[in-house]
């Protein structure tokens, strides 16, 4: 039913057809006349956001809602006689999805400069993916949708992914001395990339379930040094093979009756220790790594752990829906405010971006390396 007929009330539900739509908006040609009564129909894996004369009044989980505005059928088109016809209490509905969204790519566009302690500045590029889902639909919206009818997976994933390779190059540049080291510290590299992003995907109100890093490809060059240093290790082992073999030889030989048989075990048993030295000092294996526990879901002021479906923390009574947001320091904005109450930051002033002292790259707030030269920037 549309949201500007003369009589009847509308009836609002939204299905997505396509898999990939984050968000849609109803009426899509922008906001409407919708009326004291209209029904509203929420499914299980969305989350309704009613705005009403431009601001958001509030969030709809599952089930059927009755919406409350002062548009009332027939009476309201004669009010609005002086805007020709046209009701100015104008309200919107915007659907958000709230399933995980998976198989979203990463990657560098351009190569990322990375200083490496054993083969000096070069450059890296990385691939992976990363599963997505909205947490806080008032905060999405308000931070990243704006007016759009429909918001999509392909429009987020710019952005997104220049925010994760940013804060890629920051991590390696603090935990990896070597890309030499890299081939065993991927899982590792993984789950603190993920920890890394968590503050950044959460200022606008996204959630980031999981990312995985499927490639990280240095240039030929530093390729064919891996390639030698691999060989190198190769010829190590066979060295440790040699010496094994020699080892059984002796103590064959030291079987035999006589006083040979008998001086070469002496020998051979002065020899054993330091022949396996080596080979053994380097057998130990690291042990994996535990998986990560499920946590539960947790206050945004005072982190204690709440039922998944709170609106107030039990703890501290401070709201979980987020209809704004600091960019200073994270306190939850009431609509109105102009500062932030905690620090006291103007609530509509955004980060400013790093510049690069040595290249004057733009890079993102807070990043601790310059994405084109892999100069330090704190």
């Amino acid at each position: 039913m549309g949201a500007d007929n003369l009589i009847f009330l509308e009836n609002l539900e939204w299905f997505d057809d396509s898999g990939q739509e984050l968000v849609h908006r109803l009426p899509q040609k922008g906001s409407g006349e919708i009326k004291w009564g209209a029904q509203l129909t929420v499914r299980e894996s969305q989350v309704a956001v009613f705005f009403y004369k431009g601001k958001a009044i509030e969030a709809f989980g599952p089930g059927r809602h009755t919406l409350k505005t002062a548009n009332i059928p027939i009476l309201t088109k004669i009010a609005s006689l002086p805007w020709g016809m046209q009701s100015p209490l104008r309200a919107e509905v915007y659907f958000v999805n709230m399933k995980v969204f998976t198989n979203l790519k990463w990657g560098t566009r351009d190569p990322v400069a990375f200083k490496d302690d054993e083969l000096g500045l070069i450059r890296l590029r990385a691939f992976g993916i990363f599963n997505l889902q909205v947490v806080q639909p008032v905060l999405f919206i308000n931070r990243m949708v704006g007016t759009q009818g429909i918001f999509a997976t392909e429009e987020v994933d710019e952005y997104l992914n220049r925010v994760v390779v940013s804060r890629f190059n920051d991590y390696m540049g603090e935990t990896i001395d070597s890309i030499l080291n890299l081939p065993a510290k991927y899982d590792e590299l993984s789950e603190g990339l993920t920890k890394r992003l968590e503050e950044d995907f959460r200022h606008f109100g996204l959630g980031l379930t999981q990312l995985y890093i499927n490639a990280i490809t240095p240039p030929p060059e530093v390729q064919k040094a891996i390639d030698d240093r691999s060989r190198m290790g190769v010829f190590e082992d066979m060295n440790k093979l040699m010496q094994m073999k020699a080892a059984m030889a002796m103590e064959k030989a030291s079987e035999s009756d006589g006083e040979g048989g008998t001086g070469m075990g002496t020998s051979l048993g002065l020899m054993m220790p330091a022949m396996f030295a080596n080979y053994f000092a380097k057998s130990g294996q690291a042990p994996g790594a535990a998986p990560a526990e499920a946590r539960a879901a947790a206050c945004q002021e005072c982190r204690q752990e709440i039922p998944v479906a709170a609106r107030f923390c039990p703890h501290c009574g401070h709201q979980q829906l987020i209809f704004s947001e600091c960019a200073n320091c994270g306190k939850n904005l009431t609509p109105n405010a102009r500062f932030c109450s905690r620090c006291g930051h103007p609530a509509e002033e955004k980060p400013a971006p790093t510049v690069c002292p040595r290249c004057s790259t733009e890079n993102l707030a807070e990043s601790m390396y310059c994405n084109q030269c892999g100069e330090k920037l704190k």
